[in-house]
């Protein structure tokens, strides 16, 4: 009774059978080289993961002892043929993952394996090379699917009849496929609430009327137009993602609508209410000539107003970035009340205006950045203008000044980016005091500011006053710094961040130790021939000196408070003296510092760039020699000259003894003893 008992316990914890891993009724088989189902698994597994094998065949028997399987995943196989029978075992099967295989060769066959689920509620049929007449077969007994994927295979036109009975599905995927016609496919679908038809070649869609869909995803296609049916119906839309298309215009949307996000990122639309040159196009109307069947349509739409059938009440994103949007219409923005974020960046707007009439009052986010923009003008009265505004992003513009007062009706505002700009900070000193400005004293909310690449000069009075700067960044400003950073006296309390890349620093003068609640300091691209002395009592957690003058670091310089505060340290493209790197041996030891960039750092030793860590013997015997005590070189030099003179004095002595001793007896006249 011993024995039999001891071999129950060894079993039970004994390794899975073919390697597969078991957790609770999970059993994982990925990647085990299996060629079939293994039949020696436990009778209860519940989800089953076969991804990454090799299996070809899914036979009438592979799944008879799993009764409980409700979970199958059969991903990156080589799946031909599942035969008829396989799923008689495996009524209760919810979720079947048939991705990357090659069920074109026996799909009819699949196809009546697969009308034996009557539970199955998600299908992955994703890269298997299945035209839209095998897919009609695969999924024509489906009615209980919720959730199909044939995203990824060479599905071309879709019609009426290839989704027909699959009246519960929500979500459907038919990305990166090469559809360029849609005929009514989706009319029977009439709980489907996800669409992704993104990555294909649809040219338009116009008579949209998918009032149930909640989603829907018609990027990375060539769609010049969006029209949606003119109904009263309520759409439920909430996500319309028309980006990476070719529009021309804006998309017409429906009446009524949940709409929140409208994602039009990177096409060639405009607005037409007015040309660049001044011409009106009021009284300028196209007419689409829509055909159906027998049935002819015309829809006309005034070229200026392409929001004439559209309610954006309900929008908060809208993304226009990356098109051609050189103005917008009057009262534009004013018909999207609950708007918080709104993407214009890298269009062709010259000037952006702001008024009370459209105070876009829930707005937290605008980015402006990467246009022309060489005006933003604000019509301020008693009113408040863009009162919500957290982040604002004018970078890459011909901006030389922002209105004044701008940011006395802006009370949140916590990020501003005017990188880019030719743009000076208030106050200028002398005879500047009459040119063009910003003024961001007293924006006590201001946490981030971007002014790299503005071309700042002489950098002096107190522009940050009344501030509470947390990232400030003035690379790539070469003129910026003169004389020390008195300038930043108001941020000594506050600042963490600081960026002085590519601004012709040199001078180890510029003193940072006010700057105590400094964390990142940024100071490479400069021409830094000396380490700054004053850095050593900051408790930095980054510094980058990348891209100076340095030959060395202190030798001290893991000992001091930067040292022992320091977890990130940059040091490449540097000049650095292999024969004296006491300091790079010292930051190898110290804990918790890394330096990302260590394989790139170099050293040099005559003519050659070494990797310290990695020094040829001969290099560190020539090292050794130029270091050595100079004090004991000079007696090193000396002792051999003064061997010399000794000997010479010496032989000179003995050469010369009697006639000296001669000479003496008769100067002192004493005779000698006998």
């Amino acid at each position: 009774l011993a024995v039999g008992w001891e071999s129950r316990m060894d079993a039970a914890w004994a390794p899975s059978p073919g390697g597969c891993e078991l957790v609770q009724s999970i059993m994982d088989c990925t990647g085990r080289w299996l060629s079939s189902i293994p039949g020696n698994l436990q009778g209860d597994t519940e989800q089953l993961f076969l991804d990454d094998n090799t299996i070809q065949v899914l036979g009438n028997a592979s799944l008879l002892l799993y009764p409980q399987l409700w979970h199958l995943s059969l991903t990156r196989n080589r799946l031909e043929l599942i035969e008829p029978g396989a799923f008689l075992s495996s009524q209760g099967l919810e979720v079947l993952s048939l991705t990357d295989n090659l069920l074109f060769t026996n799909y009819s066959l699949t196809a009546a394996a697969l009308s034996a689920l009557p539970a199955l509620r998600t299908l992955d049929l994703a890269g298997n090379q299945l035209r839209e007449d095998m897919v009609a077969v695969l999924v024509s007994n489906l009615s209980s699917l919720e959730s199909l994927s044939v995203a990824r295979n060479i599905i071309m036109r879709l019609d009426s009849s290839i989704f027909t009975n699959l009246t519960e599905l929500l979500e459907l995927n038919l990305e990166k496929n090469y559809i360029f016609e849609i005929d009514n496919a989706f009319e029977g679908l009439q709980r489907l609430q996800r669409l992704n038809i993104a990555y294909n070649y649809l040219p338009c869609l116009v008579g949209f009327d998918l009032t149930q869909l909640r989603v829907l995803n018609v990027s990375n296609n060539v769609i010049e137009w969006f029209l949606t049916l003119e109904i009263d119906d309520l759409f439920e839309l909430e996500v319309l993602d028309l980006s990476h298309n070719r529009l021309l215009f804006f998309p017409v949307l429906p009446q009524k609508s949940k709409l929140h996000s409208l994602l039009l990122q990177d096409n060639r639309m405009s607005f037409y209410q007015r040309l660049p040159n001044g011409t009106s196009l009021a009284n300028v109307t196209m007419q689409f000539l829509i055909i159906d069947g027998n049935s002819t349509n015309i829809t006309t739409v005034r070229l200026w107003d392409e929001l004439c059938h559209s309610n954006l009440s309900s929008l908060r994103l809208l993304d226009m970035s990356q098109n051609e949007v050189w103005g917008l219409p009057d009262d534009f923005l004013a018909q999207m009340p609950s708007l918080t974020h709104l993407k214009l960046n890298q269009n062709c707007l010259e000037a952006f205006h702001l008024s009370e009439e459209d105070p876009l009052a829930m707005l937290t986010e605008l980015d402006l950045s990467q246009n022309q923009l060489v005006e933003l003008g604000v019509k301020v009265g008693v009113g408040d203008i863009l009162p919500s505004l957290q982040l604002f992003n004018l970078s890459t513009n011909r901006l030389q000044a922002l209105p004044p007062g701008i940011f006395t009706h802006t009370r949140k505002i916590t990020t501003l980016d005017l990188s880019h700009n030719r743009v000076d900070l208030c106050p200028q000193p002398g005879e500047a005091e009459s040119l063009p400005c910003v003024d961001i004293r007293g924006v006590e909310t201001l946490t981030h500011l971007s002014l790299a690449g503005c071309g700042l000069q002489g950098m002096g009075g107190r522009p940050f006053q009344g501030t509470s700067l947390i990232h400030l960044d003035l690379s790539d400003n070469r003129q910026a710094l003169s004389g020390d950073l008195g300038w930043l006296q108001d941020l000594v309390l506050t600042l963490q961040v600081l960026s002085l890349r590519n601004t012709s620093l040199s001078s180890t003068a510029v003193d940072f130790s006010a700057l105590t609640s400094l964390v990142r300091l940024d100071l490479s691209g400069n021409s830094l021939a000396v380490f700054p002395a004053s850095l050593g009592s900051l408790r930095l957690r980054s510094l980058d000196l990348r891209d100076n003058c340095l030959p060395a670091l202190p030798r001290d310089v893991a000992e001091v408070p930067l040292g022992r505060s320091l977890r990130e340290l940059y040091l490449s493209r540097n000049p650095y003296n292999c024969c004296t790197l006491g300091w790079w041996d010292a930051l190898q030891q110290a804990e918790g510092l890394r330096v990302p960039d260590g394989r790139e750092v170099t050293c040099s030793h005559g003519s050659r760039a070494l990797s310290p860590g990695a020094l040829p013997e001969p290099v560190l015997q020539s090292c050794r020699w130029q270091t050595a005590d100079l004090a004991l070189l000079y007696l090193v030099l000396a002792l051999p000259t003064c061997l010399t003179l000794l000997v010479a004095f010496v032989v000179v002595f003995l050469m010369l003894k009697e006639k000296l001793l001669k000479m003496v007896k008769i100067r002192c006249g004493v005779s000698s003893p006998y």
